[in-house]
């Protein structure tokens, strides 16, 4: 027989001052509404897993007055069987029990509730720290969901329980503004509040370097009570030999548990559950760059960039593949990794929360947070025996390993496979840069940083990942670097120096570039008198380096010489002769460009015909891409401004799903060209519609606005040089005619109004966005309009969840509320809006909230219907 029995409200109340975790709350309380009967939070210790349970069972009890049960499992040895679970679990649960019952029928009995005419309720069980048990404690919670109708747990682990109708919930670190916002609350402890917005500014920074981590904020905010924001920023440097954070002290020693007192203690809790193999895996990873976790409001196309791809951990921390030649050492460890067993370890980290995983449609991309690869660097150093440097072998290793990557990249992006190079190299990124670094510091390797770089630029990679200006600071430190080497590496050194003038050209500093072919030219030639004349030889080929002579034409073409077309045509045909198609190709779509502002019809045709020509056959999408504006800017300028937006849009359709915003921005102001001739082509025709010409003049206003937000948002400065100053000046000036003055403000403002982060500058200049419709006032009834607005924010909320059908009760368990405060909220909008039902509420819910309510409608809690419970199924 079954008794209802009390709450044990010390287990289940929330401390005060929860932050954040709304989207989590939302889904977590969602699934209890539903009966669901396995929720399980996984994440790494520390991270808010069972504050984040404390809540939500909070909210949870005080909208439903369910009984909620906790069970801690953190004082269990490792690996305990499951009697000792059940043993645990029944102590937890049991209030006092002198019978002889088993403790399995103690803790089914205690979580079994009924109401008073027999009915089975339900019930919450929390189950905390499952971890180190998981196997067991999976057992018997599969047998308990099979014994009692009604019950629902709510598990916390570092990895799933493996039960067959188990719904995870991945608790992530706090979003960006929830950790500034823990960190102040916990700053005020201390007496040391963060108050202005400076200290906000160095929290931030802290908050950013401990991932947004809730545990390591704690930690980091405690030690305000000995040193100032300034100085605990100064121990997050980041690097394994001078970041201070593994060395903070304990944090509080009473209420919390021992194994969560300090950063080094959370880490080292997990990493004694693994077994050898694993942890010298987990060390070897530390020579890989920190990645790290994105939170619920960081949905983006980038997550999925985040970490190292498999093949790259296998060949770097494998012990039968030594891609540098160092098969006689082991770093003096005795275990050793065969590269095949590699990704099973992989599997088992992650499962663990050691190792972050980000998981897309088509690859795996593994990680280690910051924290935990400094942990495990400080392990990998303690690995070293005798005169084996175990961090600088691996470090070595990976320099080589991400050279040879680049380098092969670089030589054959030409083709199909473009694309593929593209992704590899913005998801390597953070690695590649680590690589670099690496080699400038370390004596006699820096060639290899410099081939990285070289490689990189090569590839274009700067203009999709990253920023120019640090490609631009990498190439040059790498470069200085250099000059220490015997020999010198002159070749590399050259190509060096031409495709830095390349990168400052696209930052629009042509005098720098100018400057710096100057001194290139001049450290190339032996003989006095070249050095003085070789600008007067453009005609003919002097022997110059075939990337000087690039660098060369590129300088001539911003300043609007057409002498650039014949040094840009002689480098390209030296390209060909070289066998690299890559750049020669690249270089004549600058020749076809150059030819297209300042050249002859016939030149520039021929140029982008041949251009085009070659990359249709090499499927090189995106090279195409940058082909195609060379194309729109001749036909714009040699009699097809029609024809030249269509080129134009199909760029730009293009850029957009690559995300290459650099050339985006030339698409951008190429279709105001076009826009602008067609202007100014039918004037001259004598067939002028005035409706039209105030059409395509808006359209460019907009476009320019559109343009400088854009550049603003990606901070760099796109001037373009002579040739496009004057052709975008040209534009801006047959627009403003048609349009006045005020007009074309006008229409310029919306155009900077434009948000870039939603990629609508590109949308609309692509004409799949109205900035008409967008801007123009959306048909509601006023009267309903009106009405909605006397409702306070609350009510606005709890409406919109009414009109999307959700119930009182349901309401109040989103929202944390009594159900008698959403009881009043609703009486109060019945009133306001002067109607009877909540059914009638939908027709006051404004045009831009709908889509709202139909989202609210989709996860609308439904009771699930009783099914058999399935048996435990670890995975």
């Amino acid at each position: 027989m079954s008794v209802k029995r009390v709450d044990r409200g010390g287990d289940v109340s929330a401390a005060n001052g929860f932050v954040g975790r709304e989207a989590e709350l939302d889904r977590i309380v969602t699934l209890l509404l539903r009966s669901v009967p396995l929720v399980t939070l996984i994440g790494p210790g520390g991270v808010g897993k069972t504050r984040l349970a404390a809540e939500v069972v909070g909210r949870y009890q005080r909208a439903r007055h369910v009984t909620v049960r906790w069970v801690r499992l953190a004082r269990l040895v490792k690996g305990a069987d499951v009697a000792a679970v059940e043993e645990e679990m029944a102590q937890r649960v049991v209030d006092t029990d002198f019978s002889g019952r088993s403790a399995w029928d103690a803790l089914v009995d205690s979580v079994t509730e009924t109401d008073a005419v027999g009915r089975t309720v339900q019930t919450v069980l929390v189950v905390d720290n499952c971890e180190h048990v998981i196997d067991s404690a999976g057992v018997v919670i599969a047998r308990l969901l099979e014994s009692v109708p009604g019950l629902s747990i709510l598990a916390t682990s570092r990895e799933a329980i493996g039960w067959v109708d188990e719904q995870l919930v991945e608790v992530p670190p706090l979003s960006r503004q929830q950790a500034v916002a823990l960190f102040r609350q916990r700053s005020e402890l201390t007496g040391h509040p963060v108050a202005d917005n400076d200290q906000i500014a160095t929290a931030t920074k802290i908050c950013r370097h401990i991932h947004n981590h809730p545990l390591y904020i704690r930690l980091a905010a405690a030690r305000l009570i000995h040193q100032p924001l300034a100085v605990i920023l100064e121990e997050l440097s980041g690097e394994e030999t001078g970041d201070k954070r593994m060395r903070w002290s304990h944090g509080p020693r009473v209420g919390a548990e021992s194994r969560h007192r300090g950063v080094s203690d959370v880490i080292a809790w997990s990493y004694d559950l693994c077994q050898d193999k694993e942890r010298l895996l987990l060390d070897r990873m530390s020579v890989f760059a920190a990645g790290y976790d994105t939170s619920p409001e960081d949905k983006k196309d980038n997550r999925a960039l985040v970490g190292v791809d498999l093949e790259a951990i296998e060949v770097i921390c494998c012990d039968d593949e030594r891609p540098d030649g160092d098969r006689k050492h082991d770093g003096g460890v005795s275990v050793r990794l065969a590269r095949g067993e590699i990704e099973g370890l992989l599997e088992r980290l992650v499962d663990q929360s050691l190792v972050s995983a980000h998981i897309t449609s088509t690859t795996t991309r593994y990680f280690l947070l910051e924290s935990l690869r400094i942990f495990a660097a400080r392990r990998l150093r303690e690995r070293t025996a005798g005169e084996v440097d175990e961090p600088a072998r691996l470090a070595a290793r990976h320099r080589r390993y991400y050279r040879d990557k680049v380098v092969y990249a670089a030589a054959n992006w030409f083709g199909p496979a473009e694309q593929e190079f593209l992704y590899w190299a913005r998801a390597a990124w953070d690695n590649i840069l680590t690589a670099v670094e690496g080699s400038i510091t370390t004596p006699g390797d820096s060639a290899l940083g410099l081939e990285i770089c070289v490689g990189l630029l090569a590839l274009r990679l700067p203009f999709f990942k990253g920023s120019i200006r640090e490609t631009r600071r990498s190439t040059e430190r790498a470069l200085a670097a250099t000059h220490a080497l015997t020999p010198q590496p002159t070749e590399l050194q050259v190509q060096a120096m031409a495709w830095t003038i390349f990168v400052v050209l696209s930052q629009g500093l042509l005098e720098d570039a100018e400057s710096m072919l100057e001194e290139c030219v001049c450290a190339i030639l032996p003989d006095p008198d070249s050095r003085v004349h070789w600008r007067q030889t453009l005609e003919s080929d002097i022997g110059l380096p075939v990337h000087v002579d690039m660098a060369h034409g590129l300088v001539l073409a911003a300043r609007g010489d057409a002498e650039a077309i014949t040094v840009l045509t002689r480098a390209r045909d030296k390209f060909y002769r070289l066998g690299d198609t890559g750049a020669a190709v690249t270089t004549e779509t600058f020749a076809a460009m150059a030819a297209g502002l300042s050249g002859t019809a016939h030149q520039a045709y021929e140029l982008t015909q041949h251009c085009m020509d070659s990359l249709d056959a090499s499927a090189a999408s995106m090279a195409k891409s940058w082909a195609q504006l060379a194309l729109a800017i001749t036909l714009t300028k040699h009699g097809n401004p029609t024809e030249a937006l269509h080129v134009g849009r199909d760029a730009l359709t293009h850029q957009l799903r690559t995300r290459d915003q650099w050339s985006a921005i030339q698409s951008v102001q190429i279709r105001t060209w076009s826009l602008a001739q067609l202007i100014t082509d039918s004037i001259e025709a004598g067939h002028a519609d005035r409706n039209e010409l105030v059409a395509l003049a808006t359209e460019t206003a907009r476009l320019a606005g559109g343009s400088a937000t854009l550049g603003a948002r990606l901070g760099i400065e796109i001037k373009g040089g002579p040739p496009f100053a004057v052709e975008s000046g040209k534009a801006v000036a047959v627009a403003r005619e048609v349009l006045g003055r005020r007009a074309y403000a006008e229409a310029e403002n919306q155009g900077l109004l434009l948000r870039p982060e939603l990629d609508e500058v590109q949308r609309f200049a692509m004409g799949t966005l109205s900035i008409d419709e967008r801007y123009a006032q959306r048909p509601t009834g006023k009267a309903a309009l009106v009405k909605w607005h006397e409702l306070t924010g609350a009510e606005q909320e709890v409406a919109t969840l009414a009109a999307a059908r959700w119930t009182n009760s349901a309401i109040a368990v989103r929202r944390g509320n009594s159900v008698r405060t959403v009881d009043a909220h609703m009486a109060a909008i019945l009133q306001k809006l002067m109607i009877t039902s909540r059914e009638e509420i939908i027709r006051f819910v404004p045009q831009d909230r709908q889509n709202q309510v139909q989202a609210e409608a989709a996860r609308r809690p439904r009771r699930r219907r009783e099914q058999p419970y399935q048996q435990h199924t670890k995975r």
